[in-house]
């Protein structure tokens, strides 16, 4: 079973983030669960949501508290602890900036020590401002992540969006998501996510849907 947790602030589509992705999960053919956790209901204030996809049904309901990869899209929520908490040895992080390997790692400090954290930076505010007109870098951050682990194709990712998205919105995204899509480095996090996803340990596990609490 691979679990993802994903941070962000009120206002920037953390909660849908976590639907489109266990939306696409199912289409793809996986079992899969998302829930939100709020902190202070306020915009702007820190939010994180939790995700599981699963080879089989996923009977696991709680939050996720050893993520196999972390979506942050705010970079200053690099600063506070909790953002990689529990993040896995040689697990994922997926950050939305325009900044190297290195610098992200220098940000980290002593957390990047005996953990070797595999992680990547991708403009996608810059990409979500040039295409929605505003800073919400939801969909430009599952489509990199789409496309690290390779868990998810394009068309499943879309079908996703085109279910649960405003039409109003629905066209700017995926000129999103096509964007990001020659920005990364296709299947850099693949064998991570597929031994997740399918080494066998998931026995708590029970069938699961994009709108489970």
């Amino acid at each position: 079973m691979l679990e993802v947790r994903i941070h962000g602030r009120g206002g920037q589509g953390n909660v849908v983030a976590a639907y489109l992705l266990a939306h696409a999960g199912i289409a793809g053919g996986l079992h899969a669960q998302a829930f939100p956790f709020f902190g202070a209901e306020r915009r702007g204030a820190p939010v994180a949501a939790y995700v599981r996809l699963a080879a089989r049904p996923i009977r696991l309901h709680a939050a996720v508290r050893t993520p196999h990869f972390v979506i942050v899209q705010d970079e200053k929520l690099l600063g506070l602890e909790e953002t990689t908490a529990g993040l896995v040895a040689g697990g994922g992080l997926l950050v939305n900036s325009p900044a190297d390997q290195a610098t992200l790692h220098a940000r980290l400090g002593e957390r990047m020590q005996g953990r070797n954290w595999q992680t990547f930076g991708v403009p996608a505010s810059d990409l979500s401002r040039q295409h929605l007109g505003r800073n919400i870098p939801n969909t430009a951050l599952l489509a990199a992540w789409a496309a690290l682990t390779g868990v998810l194709e394009p068309a499943a990712l879309e079908q996703a969006m085109t279910a649960r998205l405003k039409p109003g919105m629905l066209q700017a995204n995926l000129e999103v998501v096509r964007a990001m899509g020659s920005l990364v480095a296709p299947g850099a996090w693949h064998d991570l996510a597929h031994h997740a996803l399918y080494d066998g340990s998931a026995q708590h596990q029970e069938t699961g849907h994009a709108g489970a609490a």
